[in-house]
């Protein structure tokens, strides 16, 4: 079950709330899974985006499929978790899949590389383009089948103690950054540190690492990071449209029903809604506390911008000598950013930035 009738099984919530179909769902056994998050329960968006997930799987079965969620570090350590399912520990994960980039460069692409596809193009990719198709194919080579699960939209870039005036001001600087983009800032000087959430705080309180990303204001503002270092970023362009998936066993896919199959598909694609509503409704509040407790917003420098864009090209291309699997979905994605990019700047752009100029 690929792109459209993920979107189409979405609807079989409907059919279940109105009672047309209770026969069938008591027909079904009765089953128990575990997930396994990447993030710390603290964050009710990331985590809580799979607790929305099960909620949903559990009242559209009547209680049948229920579904356990699990902190990060609570079964297996944040970043263990594609271990986990592939070796069937769990049944599922939800995660971010950039994260595991050491395995496969490739899983970078399901989630976001830096300079790609915004939220909106994102998932227009997976469910219209062939995103999905592309993406099961790579991670069938781990056991696992993937369910888009949530997007952050484009994210800020960070809290630095002191601000990134130009290139140089990178060299040397240790950060933690999340997935794919951290090879990108070890090219212009920097030193990337790949932590899970939980250990972000204490590691830039201590002066461990320099500087820190991590998604948004709401977000952010929860985990503290203004209290030790005082410079916000801006933008996340190693993240413009950042979607985290379900990880499910594939042996664990296969034995569902094809009604069980559905309820998951349905409930991924409510949680994946739900996820990008939460923070766009909820970063703005966010925001206007970060700035009223001394937070300085401050956009990265254009040359910043530019020596970035020109590393990832060339990271791109090299993975495209030497990594078939990149080359094979990265293809494929980069034509569908092309088209992306020349519709949004004749409609989208060009609202966005008068109704902002209106605004401010």
């Amino acid at each position: 079950m690929e792109r459209r009738s993920f979107m189409r099984s979405a609807g079989l919530a409907g059919v279940l709330a109105a009672g047309a179909a209770p026969a069938v769902v008591r027909a079904q056994a009765n089953i128990r899974w575990r997930l396994a998050s990447s993030f710390p329960k603290s964050l009710d968006t990331l985590f809580g985006g799979a607790e929305v997930f099960a909620r949903r799987v559990g009242d559209m079965s009547g209680g049948r499929f229920q579904i356990s969620v699990h902190a990060g570090g609570e079964l297996m350590p944040a970043l263990g978790v594609v271990d986990g399912v592939q070796s069937a520990t769990v049944e599922m994960a939800h995660t971010a899949p950039y994260y595991f980039f050491g395995k496969d460069e490739t899983f970078a692409i399901g989630c976001a590389i830096p300079f790609g596809l915004n939220s909106r193009q994102m998932t227009a990719w997976m469910l219209e383009g062939n995103g999905l198709k592309l993406m099961r194919e790579f991670y069938a080579q781990y056991n696992i089948i993937n369910l888009p699960g949530g997007n952050t939209g484009a994210q800020m870039g960070g809290w630095y103690r002191k601000e990134v005036k130009s290139v140089a001001d990178l060299k040397g600087l240790k950060m933690r950054i999340g997935g794919f983009a951290g090879r990108v800032i070890e090219r212009l000087g920097g030193v990337p540190q790949n932590l899970p959430g939980g250990e972000i705080y204490q590691a830039l309180e201590k002066g461990t690492i320099d500087a820190a990303e991590w998604v948004g204001p709401y977000d952010d503002l929860k985990l503290g990071f203004h209290k030790v270092a005082p410079i916000y970023h801006y933008p996340g362009w190693w993240e413009g449209g950042p979607q985290l998936d379900f990880f499910i066993n594939a042996k664990a896919w296969s034995g569902l029903t094809s009604d069980y199959k559905s309820m998951l598909e349905a409930a991924a694609a409510h949680a994946h809604v739900d996820m990008q509503a939460k923070y766009d409704a909820r970063n703005p509040a966010a925001l206007k506390q970060l700035v009223a407790q001394k937070t300085q917003l401050v956009p990265f420098p254009k040359p910043v911008l530019d020596a970035a864009h020109k590393a990832s090209m060339e990271i791109y291309a090299e993975l495209n000598g030497r990594n078939p699997n990149w080359k094979k979905v990265y293809a494929d994605y980069a034509r569908f950013l092309r088209d992306q990019n020349l519709w949004f700047r004749f409609t989208e752009a060009r609202f966005d930035g008068y109704m902002q100029s209106l605004s401010l």
